[in-house]
Formats: C-alpha cells, structure tokens, sequence
C-alpha cells in the first residue's frame, strides 16, 4: 500500500466510501417500504419491536439506519407523499378538463388516498410523531402546484392573480385540516366529504373570479348572504 500512488489510495477509499453510502440509502429505503407494509399490518400505533419483527430483521438493525423512531416515520412520511399521495394529485390536477371537474378530482385522489391507506395516514400524521419540517415541505409543494394551476386558469380569463399563493395555502391547509379531521371521526362518508370539500373550495374560487381577483372589487361588492334555494 505504501508503494502505491496516493491517489490511487484515496480513490479506492472514496469508492468504498460512496458504495457504503449508496448501500445506507437503498438499505433504508428497503426499510421504509417495509415499515409501510408492516403499519398496514400492525396498525398506526405500531413501535419499534412490532415494525422489526413483522419486516424480518431486529430491532437493532431498525437503529443501525435510523436514529429513533422520530427518524423512521419522518422517512416514511417522505416516502408516501412522494410515491403515493403527490403523484395522484398532480395527476389529477394535470387532467384535461375544465375548472369545477380539476378541483373535484384532485379532492378526491387526496380523500380516497387518505381513505384506501387509514393506518400509514395515522402512523405519518397522527401519532404525535410527525416531522413539521417534512410536513411544511409537503404543503409547500401541495400549495405551489395549486397557485400554478389558479394562475394558469386565472391568467387565460384576465383574473387578477397576485393572491394566488395565499389562496393556495388556505385551500390546502383546509383541506388538510379537515381530512385530518375526518380520519379520527367518520361521522360522514368519503363521498359526502368529497362533496362539502368540494363546495367550500369551488364556492372559494368562483367568489374570487367574480370580484377578477381584485381586493377593492370584492370589497365594493355587496355581502349578503342569499336565500338558500326552494326545494
């Protein structure tokens, strides 16, 4: 080793160095994917013990690649919004189709993903251990593809878009809240949840196109609530 040119040395080194962090990452990502399938199994209340046995391995080697478990569901968090919930909502706010049928759509891909995935929804989000910079990352993204939409749309029919990313993170901040909500109490269906969704934010929206997006406009408009209509 001595004879050889260091840089010879220090490249093999840094090759060792870049396959074990290569091996770290699709190690821990292999665990993800089992976490995810051990939740559905187990249950969003599931801990470490439970996660290691039902994927196989022990818990120590849960620790050897995350530092707690604050870690592990920060990990997954990532990883189910990335590969699972955004793609569907791009997808569906990506659809050919006019304003009221983009903004169901994409209601329900969110809903029915919570719906049709409960306990990695809980597990991520609601057992206290939910990373906020993860979270708030997610929203931020969420948010900004909702005021590129608002925007495009907005722009095509002369409406005034400088609210659109405040818009946009009350949209999705309530949306969120409210499926966050309707998880832990299921006093009502996913349809009917679809539906009140949907008419808070397509009666949002369609306020904001008929004042043009202008705050003086809306303010000069007068504000009474009308009648609901006869049966």
């Amino acid at each position: 080793m001595t004879d050889r040119p260091s840089a010879v040395r220090t490249g093999r080194m840094d090759g060792r160095k870049r396959r074990w962090r290569q091996h770290k990452i699709d190690r821990r990502e292999e665990l993800v994917d089992g976490t995810l399938a051990a939740v559905r199994v187990r249950g969003s209340t599931a801990g470490m013990d439970e996660i290691a046995a039902e994927i196989g391995v022990s818990k120590t080697v849960l620790y050897r690649y995350f530092s707690d478990k604050n870690d592990l569901v920060r990990a997954t968090m990532q990883r189910f919004i990335e590969t699972t919930l955004m793609p569907k909502v791009y997808g569906a706010i990506s659809l050919d189709a006019d304003e009221y049928q983009l903004v169901r759509s994409a209601l329900a891909e969110y809903v029915g993903t919570v719906d049709e995935d409960p306990e990695v929804y809980r597990f991520i989000m609601g057992n206290g251990s939910a990373d906020q910079s993860s979270l708030a990352e997610f929203e931020r993204l969420f948010a900004e593809v909702v005021a590129a939409v608002i925007t495009d749309r907005a722009t095509e029919k002369g409406i005034d878009t400088e609210g659109a990313m405040l818009w946009s993170y009350v949209l999705v901040g309530g949306i969120q809240l409210a499926t966050h909500w309707w998880t832990t109490h299921k006093t009502m269906d996913r349809e009917q949840v679809i539906d009140y969704l949907t008419m808070m934010t397509w009666s949002a929206i369609e306020g904001m196109a008929r004042a043009g997006g202008s705050r003086a406009a809306f303010a000069a408009q007068p504000h009474v609530l009308p009648d609901p209509p006869q049966s």
